[in-house]
């Protein structure tokens, strides 16, 4: 069966999800303010499986529950859950725009893990776009100041824990690859969410804060955007080919500088224009090199 490549329905499926997944993060930020990170975690994860329900539900095939692979499912759970961790820890530091320009890190990463996991051998082309990238990076970090009162201030943890993100993300993409060898799609992402949910789940015994009632709708409506916004995207990457997609991804940081502006007040500085801009160059034209490489 010929693959589906409807490049119109996948291109307004990713941006509706990157506009969905930036609201997100903005009240992720908003809540954060006062209750542990991990607590709101959990909400967003265990508010992602009646999502995969109804992915199963579409499918009709419940045998994709069934795995052979637990071992591996918990490692990419673990990493997934770090990820998140750290990027929910960072929206509390770091003003949303500068968050989601260094959350754009994850193919730098990826492209030095697939040296060691995948025995890859980047060009000087891609080393030319990680370095850029890691350029950018800096730029964002001594030009916001992060570093002026020293390693340890405030705004250098928000960007140390803003990099750690990308550093697992760009694990879970390894162990995803490995695991889409032998598991479907939806096996995989069943297990995340349910693994990330008991685990989230067995810290709030630990760091639970009781939500206002505010809080409490804040935290039920962004479990529901994420999950919506997770069925999008999936929706998106079975619409159109995943390298044309990748640029529409890169929205985020329109809205990010939108919402910054508008709820937080924030307006991006000079510096974190110019980083974002490095960094997502990096970024796309890893991605131009990764489609030249699959046609050949």
């Amino acid at each position: 069966m010929a693959l589906r490549h409807d490049i119109r329905r996948g291109a307004l499926l990713m941006l509706g999800a990157t506009a969905l997944f930036t609201i997100m993060s903005s009240m992720v930020k908003l809540v954060g303010e006062r209750l542990p990170f991990t607590e709101v975690m959990f909400f967003r994860c265990a508010l992602a499986m009646p999502v995969v329900g109804i992915i199963v539900c579409r499918s009709g095939d419940w045998g994709v529950l069934r795995t052979k692979r637990p071992v591996a499912h918990f490692f990419r759970a673990c990493t997934g859950m770090a990820a998140m961790g750290s990027s929910f820890y960072a929206l509390t530091l770091l003003p949303l725009a500068e968050h989601t320009a260094l959350s754009y890190t994850t193919p730098l990463f990826v492209t030095l893990l697939s040296i060691p996991f995948l025995g890859e051998r980047p060009g000087i082309h891609r080393w030319g776009a990680v370095l850029m990238g890691f350029a950018g990076i800096m730029v964002i970090a001594t030009g916001q100041g992060a570093f002026s009162g020293g390693v340890d201030s405030e705004h250098a943890v928000g960007i140390t824990f803003a990099v750690l993100q990308g550093v697992f993300s760009a694990f879970t993409t390894m162990l995803v690859r490995g695991l889409s060898a032998t598991e479907k799609s939806t096996t995989i992402v069943m297990w995340q969410s349910l693994l990330m949910t008991l685990f989230t789940g067995a810290t709030l015994p630990f760091l639970w804060v009781t939500p206002t009632a505010w809080e409490l709708a804040m935290l039920l409506t962004l479990g529901l955007i994420g999950g919506v916004a997770q069925v999008m995207l999936t929706e998106a990457y079975a619409s159109a080919q995943v390298s044309s997609l990748g640029p529409y991804s890169y929205t985020s940081i329109l809205w990010a500088t939108v919402l910054g502006i508008v709820v937080f007040g924030t307006w991006p500085g000079l510096s974190m224009l110019a980083g974002a801009a490095m960094i997502i160059a990096a970024g796309l034209y890893i991605l131009h090199r990764e489609m030249k490489r699959t046609k050949r």
